[in-house]
């Protein structure tokens, strides 16, 4: 008896840990952007190139169907991999321009957006905590939207890129609501990425950013961590989580986000800047436990 309930302790332990470290690795993301001498929206097509082999063998190892999808499936695939490849894109700008913690905040304000879809859908008024969360979102944007104008103008319009890369994130979720239910989550991402590409090359080019890097490290550790590790991590976590552990652990992204910032990019936060963050954060937590929870 005692060493079944030690086994469950260590199992519970490293799916914890894989919870954990895939949060992790997305929240890493921003600081890899910064690190290329790549333009950010080059840098994004290079996050979907490099991480396709994987994706794909993922997909085939889960036995996931990559091919055989019915016309609506298609559309709704290639539409997913546009606003994939604009949410990478607008992200990715903004990062070089904002704060860390900014950054992460805000691209990851489509989970407000995916619940107000639903209430809308199900036309219905919010909840008591639906309304709880977009007035802490709505107070801790305005807090961090402020911050910024007082620091530099440059600074608030990368929060405006991340805010859009959030609102395309949500209608990548939402495109993609009807072949999830049918297909697997590495599919899914395999083909959103292999759509999204040659989108984010196109706007590359026509921003005239320098595509081919000098130096690969940076692309190839945004890919390992972003694309394959962080979301691999966080898909397997979901089978053993509640909704609730889920999407309270969503709040270390900006928190590592952070950290990251004041320690590499020597990024210095006043109270309202924690304040702002920390009214953000209790939002897309709810936020999150609500989409999850369906």
């Amino acid at each position: 008896m005692g060493n079944a309930t030690g086994a469950g302790r260590f199992r519970n332990g490293w799916r914890f840990a894989a919870l954990m470290g895939g949060n992790a690795a997305l929240a890493l993301g921003p600081w890899f952007v910064r690190m290329t001498d790549a333009g950010p929206v080059s840098a994004g097509f290079w996050r979907l190139v490099l991480a396709l082999p994987l994706l794909g063998g993922m997909a085939v190892v889960s036995k996931q169907r990559l091919t055989g999808f019915s016309p609506p499936v298609w559309w709704a695939i290639v539409g997913a991999g546009v606003f994939f490849a604009l949410d990478l894109g607008s992200w990715h700008i903004g990062i070089h321009y904002t704060r860390m913690g900014n950054a992460t905040l805000f691209g990851n304000a489509g989970s407000l957006v995916v619940m107000a879809w639903g209430m809308f859908a199900l036309r219905r008024w919010p909840l008591r905590n639906e309304w709880l969360a977009f007035g802490l979102a709505l107070l801790g944007s305005a807090i961090l939207l402020g911050r910024s104008l007082e620091i530099d103008q440059a600074t608030l319009i990368g929060d405006v890129f991340c805010l859009l890369a959030g609102l395309l994130y949500a209608g990548y979720i939402l495109l993609l609501q009807r072949p999830r239910a049918s297909l697997g989550n590495w599919s899914l991402l395999f083909w959103s990425s292999i759509v999204g590409a040659p989108v984010m090359l196109g706007i590359a080019a026509g921003l005239g950013e320098r595509i081919i890097p000098g130096q690969w490290w940076p692309l190839i550790a945004l890919a390992l961590l972003s694309q394959v590790i962080g979301q691999g991590l966080l898909i397997f976590s979901l089978r053993h989580f509640s909704a609730l552990v889920f999407g309270l652990a969503l709040l270390s992204q900006p928190a590592i986000a952070v950290a990251v910032g004041w320690l590499v990019f020597d990024e210095v936060l006043g109270w309202p800047d924690l304040l702002g963050m920390a009214l953000v954060a209790a939002a897309l937590g709810l936020a999150h436990v609500k989409f999850s929870a369906k």
